[in-house]
């Protein structure tokens, strides 16, 4: 399928999904988060795919939403934007395949929050990374209030969003903003690696875990963490997929 303002490629079982308006630095738009919307569906729908790698083609991931067009909007119609932004990047969060965000460059505003949704983050070391709105007279969407404080806790997360400062991929890995920090020239290697070693695991295991997990984050309670552990698990090891596990974990410890 054709984008109009991405690409999409499936790279083995990983899908790459590139965001692709490098004149303005993959600024986001209305049809840019369309086109997400439809490669999230081609990505559920295609069994051979088992992970998710989101990069920007140019010099940034993304510098934001796309203030051109955002100036023009009336309150209604961009309420109606804000909700659809919402949307999407809830169903990011809730994606039952995990998600890799490749930041290879600017990662601003609503680009960075696409790449908080994400369950692992890489970045280019020399990435520049923050939320500028407080500069704008905006405020950040995405879920980022709550997704940030999870990644570097409460205080940090309000002196970047209150500064609106910009960090690089370094500073980001320190603070544990993001996974891990590399030199761009190994970011998507670093980034394919990670897709294949979480692809050679149970599809099965990965979602119920991303789901108990997604639970957790959003405040359930120890004890219902507790249950839904115990059916998560059940419904793991009653698969034939199990049997064919444990065969082959044991023939790698005896080699």
């Amino acid at each position: 399928m054709e984008f109009e303002c991405l690409v999409y490629e499936k790279l083995g079982t990983a899908a790459l999904i590139k965001l692709n308006r490098p004149d303005v630095l993959n600024a986001m738009n209305a049809r840019l988060w369309f086109d997400l919307e439809s490669a999230l569906d081609i990505a559920e729908k295609d069994p051979e795919i088992k992970v998710l790698i989101f990069t920007g083609e140019g010099r940034a991931f993304s510098t934001g939403a796309d203030l051109k067009e955002s100036k023009d909007r009336s309150p209604e119609d961009y309420r109606r934007y804000l909700e659809k932004l919402q949307e999407i990047s809830r169903r990011i969060i809730r994606f039952q395949k995990p998600t890799i965000a490749a930041i290879n460059g600017y990662a601003l505003g609503s680009g960075y929050e696409l790449a908080l949704a994400c369950d692992i983050r890489i970045a280019a070391e020399e990435a520049k990374i923050g939320s500028p709105e407080a500069r704008v007279t905006s405020s950040v969407t995405g879920g980022a209030m709550r997704l940030l404080q999870d990644l570097v806790g409460p205080g940090k997360a309000r002196e970047l969003l209150f500064t609106a400062e910009y960090i690089e991929g370094k500073e980001a890995e320190r603070i544990g903003l993001v996974n891990k920090a590399v030199p761009l020239e190994r970011l998507m290697e670093e980034a394919r690696s990670m897709a294949e070693k979480i692809s050679q695991n149970s599809f099965l295991s990965t979602k119920m875990i991303k789901k108990g997990l997604n639970m957790a984050s959003d405040g359930a309670s120890l004890e219902a963490l507790m249950d839904y552990e115990v059916e998560a698990c059940l419904a793991c090891v009653s698969t034939k997929e199990r049997e064919e596990s444990l065969k082959a974990f044991e023939g790698r410890k005896e080699t």
